[in-house]
């Protein structure tokens, strides 16, 4: 029996130890599972990068709340954890942890203090996640890096380079200076920035010997160090100002080499001067004016950020630095003609927050833009929760201008099962069987090249990027692998795929769910997911996101040694699946409450119905007892279709409210004054399915009086709450509109003995209720001891409504009829005016809409007191 106080700092901790400890969650590898009833659970690894924040806590919490509601629901659950630790995060992670940089070590050598510093992370990070009493399998766990996670991997390499869906190419990439890599589209992000328009004057070659051309034009741009890079200027095809330019060249201020001006519609007249340096490269226009119209190459920025030679004596320096002396030394010359500032949208990469460069470096591709329709079309075939977030993937597909970039120049990752012919070339491809490899310490398949012969070859030193890698969950998760007897593909678990569930933040849309779509999509044919369930950010309390260098961020470790855990559960279920949220400190404190008031009422329970199990008594249940279990039947089949469409704060917040309002302030205080068999059913029924309607919510408090109270003899379970079967309707059919009323008036008289200081068991001589309670008189006269009742179902209460009062809007009213409004008040306090629908006539004025306002009220004046309960009157009278 629950006794004392909860104590949830004793309880919750006890709870998740066991669940890890007796493994209450693991799924059944041995036996064989159904198909058709295994809920699959494609859970997110989270990077290994720092500790939990409260984004992690929220966003596992809502998993956990499908995850537990589906195991009740349903059969088994699969509901493994991963951790994302093969990228540069974690490489980035371990550079600053230990003050080096992974350029300094051999490539094997830094991977293994990558290890070390990911496996101290990963141990802290599996104690934060236990200890939200989250419902993992942690027999299912992985690494991203791990060898099994490595042969995945590489095995989609191979196969979608055997599809012909890779490719490798020298040529422009996205670069990031301060990372020293190559990254994808879906990597940068748009930050505003300060900065500065440079108005540049370009002299004309030979302008103005005959009198046709200017002598200079004038070229704005926030990028003065990409000068030396300059390949070509370029004007509008309808810019009527400066056609007479178009087939001249142009002399590069300082640097002095030649260009031609051309024209293309692609330059945006609006902007600057609207003429345009194409530069090698400045953004994705350069890049396309480069390939359309066959440029020169001129890389003036190299790899880490600095000036190259083509920069001549700004060679050396870092491009902010190189700017600021390029910019003084065309004031010197006369060339400046204006600098001002502005703030402009920036690219920039969203790992180290450093301005992208575009380099031509030779790369690794997946083919993506010739298929963009098609992933569209996939992307449809799944159900979006909330289903906005779809048009964040429509848009993402919409806008895509690069195929995507796989390989990273970095230490930390899993390497390319690649080599090439020292001497044509020749791309060598690692056997299936053999993966994983590491070309950098492992022989190539083959002893001499199969194009041209020759013995030596060049391993691949780039690793893949790290989302090549965590798109491949569900097949990681599903046991994908290559059968080389069978020569086909394989699933470990193929009753798991396609997964039920992908959840996850809408940040992330373009980074793992879309990339996870494709390679999935290019190796099964089919949709991954049957369904994607994106949540939201938690934010600060006035709605702005959390920052470290704002100084509003909450950390979980403080808000969890405050609140329970079960609090902070009720919290993440208060709002709508995808938006974001404010972190609000009472919604916790509304969970302790809720907590407290769910503890207390299982020991009143347990103390007025002491046997767990009662069985129907064989006269019957009463039509009050019939009433509350069919009204929970009804709240059973509409929280299920909440929990099944994830719609968890109007769950949460309908079953607090009926369990708060209508069993426990209703029937509960009915329910003290009897003792029956019927009362001691009913309570037992209802409480074991509310235990059990809250525990995907309230996991640890639901567990524990779940134990204590009926575990030893649930038919069920007799483990845990989370394996019981989740509540069905009895069928029980019951008068519900009499039932409210009938619980209405019990409140309306309890309220009035309240208010006149009498004993709940004082005797009230006569009550009248005028509305259908027949069949609840017993429990109204039995409860609140009423001498008679009589109930008139179809007469009209002996009761008025009359006006009290009205009310003029004066900033309406005032300046419309200014000094006639003293005698419209004037009229009204003498009740000489009309009110007709929603006009008011006084002193020849008519009065409308929001211009006046009616205060009414019931008024009874017979014998007794009026007590008013929601719709229902109900009269009290002393006989005496």
């Amino acid at each position: 029996m629950p006794s004392g106080e909860y104590d949830p700092d004793a309880v919750e901790p006890r709870w998740q130890r066991r669940w890890v400890d007796e493994e209450t969650y693991a799924y059944p590898d041995d036996d064989p599972v159904d198909p058709n009833t295994v809920f699959s659970i494609d859970t997110p690894p989270p990077t290994v990068s720092g500790s939990l924040h409260m984004g992690h806590l929220y966003g596992f919490t809502l998993q956990d709340f499908v995850a537990r509601f589906e195991r009740m629901n349903g059969g088994e659950t699969f509901f493994p954890f991963g951790y994302d630790d093969n990228g540069i995060a974690s490489e980035r992670l371990t550079e600053d942890e230990l003050g080096i940089r992974h350029q300094e070590f051999e490539r094997r050598e830094f991977q293994a203090k990558c290890r070390e510093v990911c496996a101290q992370y990963e141990e802290q990070f599996t104690a934060n996640v236990q200890s939200l009493g989250v419902s993992v399998d942690w027999n299912h766990t992985y690494q991203t890096i791990e060898p099994r996670v490595q042969r995945v991997s590489q095995l989609s390499f191979v196969d979608l380079y055997e599809q012909g869906r890779e490719y490798r190419e020298k040529a422009p990439a996205i670069w990031c200076p301060e990372c020293e890599t190559a990254i994808s589209q879906v990597e940068t992000e748009d930050d505003e920035q300060d900065s500065h328009f440079h108005d540049i004057a370009f002299p004309v070659v030979g302008g103005d010997a005959d009198g046709d051309t200017d002598d200079e034009f004038l070229i704005s741009t926030t990028r003065p160090e990409l000068l030396p890079a300059c390949v070509a200027v370029f004007v509008h095809p309808d810019d009527d100002e400066n056609q007479g330019l178009v087939g001249e060249f142009a002399e590069v201020p300082l640097f002095g080499h030649e260009v031609q001006i051309i024209a293309d519609e692609r330059v945006d007249m609006e902007t600057g001067s609207g003429i345009v340096m194409c530069c090698t490269f400045g953004d994705q226009n350069d890049i396309e004016w480069y390939q359309v119209h066959d440029l020169d190459l001129r890389v003036a920025i190299d790899e880490s950020g600095h000036m190259t030679e083509v920069a001549e004596e700004y060679e050396g320096l870092h491009s902010a630095e190189a700017r600021e002396a390029i910019v003084s030394d065309l004031d010197d010359a006369g060339a400046l003609l204006d600098r001002r500032g502005i703030t402009h949208t920036v690219n920039v990469h969203e790992r180290c927050g450093t301005s992208v460069e575009f380099l031509v470096t030779e790369q690794w591709y997946v083919e993506m833009l010739d298929k963009t329709d098609e992933y569209l079309e996939v992307g449809r075939e799944m159900e979006w929760s909330p289903e906005k977030m779809f048009t964040r993937y429509e848009h993402w597909v919409e806008g895509l201008q690069w195929d995507w970039l796989i390989s990273r120049q970095r230490s930390s990752g899993i390497p390319f099962p690649v080599w090439y012919c020292e001497d044509c070339g020749e791309v060598v491809i690692a056997e299936k069987a053999d993966l994983p490899v590491d070309p950098l310490s492992d022989d190539p398949p083959v002893d001499a090249c199969p194009a041209c012969g020759h013995d030596a070859f060049e391993p691949e030193d780039d690793v893949l990027d790290t989302w090549a890698t965590s798109s491949l969950t569900p097949l990681i998760n599903a046991g994908w692998d290559w059968d080389e007897e069978a020569e086909a593909f394989t699933m470990e678990h193929p009753e798991l795929y396609r997964f039920d569930l992908r959840p996850q933040g809408h940040d992330i849309i373009s980074f793992w769910l879309f990339h996870t779509l494709v390679k999935c999509y290019e190796h099964t044919g089919e949709v991954p997911f049957e369904e994607t369930m994106i949540n939201g950010h938690v934010l600060d309390e006035n709605r702005e996101k959390m920052s470290k260098s704002v100084g509003n961020v909450v950390e979980p470790e403080a808000v969890l040694a405050e609140f329970p855990v079960d609090a902070t559960r009720y919290w993440a279920a208060g709002t709508a699946v995808g938006d974001d949220f404010p972190f609000k400190e009472k919604d916790l404190r509304a969970g302790e409450k809720l907590i407290r008031k769910l503890w207390n009422a299982s020991k009143l329970v347990e103390s007025l119905a002491p046997e767990p199990f009662p069985t129907e008594p064989a006269d019957g249940l009463r039509e009050l007892d019939r009433w509350l279990l069919a009204e929970l039947d009804a709240k059973i089949e509409r929280l299920t279709e909440l929990f099944e469409d994830r719609a968890f704060s109007k769950a949460r917040d309908e079953l607090r409210s009926f369990f708060w309002n209508t069993f426990c302030d209703d029937y509960l205080e009915i329910v003290k004054q009897r003792e029956d068999d019927a009362a001691t059913y009913t309570l037992r029924t209802a409480h074991r399915r509310f235990l059990k309607l809250f525990a995907p919510l309230l996991a640890h408090v639901t567990e524990e009086l779940w134990h204590d109270m009926y575990a030893d003899g649930a038919s069920d379970s007799t483990h845990s709450i989370h394996l019981a079967d989740w509540p069905e309707p009895l069928g029980l059919e019951a008068d519900h509109e009499a039932g409210a009323a009938a619980t209405a008036v019990v409140g309306a008289l309890r309220k009035y003995k309240s208010e006149n200081q009498l004993p709940l068991n004082a005797e009230l001589d006569a009550v009248e209720v005028y509305a259908d309670v027949r069949g609840f008189e017993d429990d109204i006269t039995g409860v609140m001891h009423v001498a008679d009742v009589a109930v008139h179902p179809d007469a009209d209460a002996p009761v008025e409504t009359v006006i009290i009062g009205i009310d003029l809007d004066y900033a309406t009213v005032g300046p419309k009829y200014g000094d006639r409004v003293g005698d419209i008040e004037a009229a009204i306090a003498r009740e000489e005016y009309e009110i007709d629908g929603d006009e008011l006539r006084a002193a020849g004025v008519t009065l409308v809409g929001d211009e006046f306002s009616i205060e009414e009220e019931r008024q009874y004046r017979g014998d007794g007191e009026l007590l008013e309960a929601d719709d229902v009157v109900v009269i009290v009278r002393d006989e005496a």
